[in-house]
């Protein structure tokens, strides 16, 4: 197996995507191809090249503000173009990138197609809470969806948490106003009617009950999916930061912290973005990784493991295989 690396993007890149790449590159058992401009991403490697990397130029970097549409059309040879192409023509398994989220994504999409019965892809974002983590789809690839893609989405969440996040028999729920049957807007209505049908499907769940109560995967369109995600940042951001900045400031802050120390060290580490590092979108005939645009190292080395992870236990497979047995199903 390989992976590909965009070694271009993200606010920090080429310089944190590599230090990333360094730091998995021990723990990998596939070839990791960084793509990028060659000169730049040799001067940030070691001397020789480390076993189990190689290095693909592309003279062109896709920007944050581009439009992905005007950059896949204009942008032939730019590192998301130049990797997402690899994995078309077979000389990758995966595309990992933390630059341009709807350059990758749509690229990706045109490049590689979605699976036969997958009408619309989705961003699996892994969330912690109490239980060991959630994942929350569709974190942001479709916003506009009829009722009838919330199953699809079901179906790809439930092989992420088999293959990824080691559930056997993962459940899901779907993110309403409230936990009783018949609450929400119409589409929510409809989306619960098609849900219902199946075995695994738990009802509705409250956006607070996602952090506080046992869930697998809970399901909505992109439009709510991304609203949630970003809120989760800003409040997990405004609690580390309130620590970071305010205890070392205050000494009553610090006589506060001192015995609690070893509890507010492992909830700083559930909070970080970077501990799981990527998001996969699901849907595709192959694995793109979308990484954050701030992505440290951190992030980018937490990203290519579970991209291995995700590789490894066939997960791309496994979605084919659960739309194919569902659509028999119904058949």
């Amino acid at each position: 197996m390989s992976i590909v690396l965009d070694a271009m993007g993200g606010d920090h890149a080429p310089q944190a995507v590599i230090e990333g790449a360094l730091q998995a590159l021990p723990l990998l058992r596939t070839t990791l191809i960084l793509v990028g401009n060659q000169e730049r991403i040799r001067a940030l490697l070691p001397d020789p090249i480390p076993a189990g990397l190689e290095i693909v130029h592309a003279s062109q970097v896709v920007e944050m503000h581009e439009k992905p549409l005007e950059t896949y059309k204009k942008k032939k040879d730019s590192s998301i173009m130049v990797g997402v192409k690899l994995v078309k023509d077979g000389q990758a398994d995966a595309f990992v990138s933390a630059g341009n989220t709807g350059a990758a994504a749509s690229t990706s999409l045109l490049m590689w197609r979605q699976l036969d019965g997958i009408h619309r892809p989705a961003i699996c974002s892994q969330l912690p809470n109490k239980y060991g983590g959630f994942a929350l789809l569709d974190a942001g690839a479709s916003p506009d969806i009829d009722p009838e893609n919330i199953l699809e989405f079901a179906l790809m969440g439930r092989a992420y948490a088999q293959r990824v996040m080691g559930r056997a028999e993962p459940s899901v729920q779907l993110l309403n106003i409230g936990e009783e049957e018949g609450k929400g807007n119409a589409f929510s209505k409809a989306a619960y009617a098609i849900l219902a049908k199946q075995p695994w499907f738990k009802g509705n769940i409250e956006g607070k009950d996602m952090f506080s109560k046992p869930c697998d995967i809970v399901v909505c369109d992109a439009f709510v999916g991304n609203v949630v995600l970003k809120t989760t940042e800003g409040i997990a951001e405004l609690i580390v930061e309130t620590i970071r900045e305010g205890v070392p400031k205050n000494p009553i802050h610090r006589s506060l912290y001192w015995p609690v120390r070893k509890v507010i060290a492992p909830l700083r580490k559930q909070m970080d973005y970077a501990e799981v590092g990527g998001s996969p979108l699901l849907g595709l005939n192959h694995l793109c990784v979308i990484c954050h645009g701030r992505s440290n190292a951190k992030a980018i080395k937490n990203a290519l493991l579970m991209t291995q992870t995700a590789l490894e236990n066939r997960l791309v497979d496994t979605i084919r295989e659960a739309i194919t047995d569902s659509a028999g199903t119904h058949a």
